[in-house]
């Protein structure tokens, strides 16, 4: 069953994610990983981490747009 909170990609996006995978252990930890295994980190990255980095993004763009909103009311006369 797949988590509702899950980040949605293209199959032409996760393609290119799980051959960076792939990089990512061959020139990093010197080790060879298939298509399958590069899949399944990348859906544990998807479900289980991703979320947070999006919760993050919204929260320093909420505070992005308030702080500018601030200073743009400060510019009243």
């Amino acid at each position: 069953m797949k988590n509702k909170n899950t980040i949605n990609i293209t199959k032409e996006k996760r393609d290119e994610m799980i051959s960076a995978i792939k990089n990512y252990f061959l020139n990093e930890r010197e080790e060879e990983i298939g298509d399958l295994r590069a899949g399944l980190m990348l859906d544990f990255i998807r479900e289980e981490l991703a979320p947070e980095f999006y919760n993050q993004g919204v929260s320093d763009s909420y505070t992005y747009m308030r702080d500018t909103i601030e200073d743009l009311l400060s510019i009243r006369k």
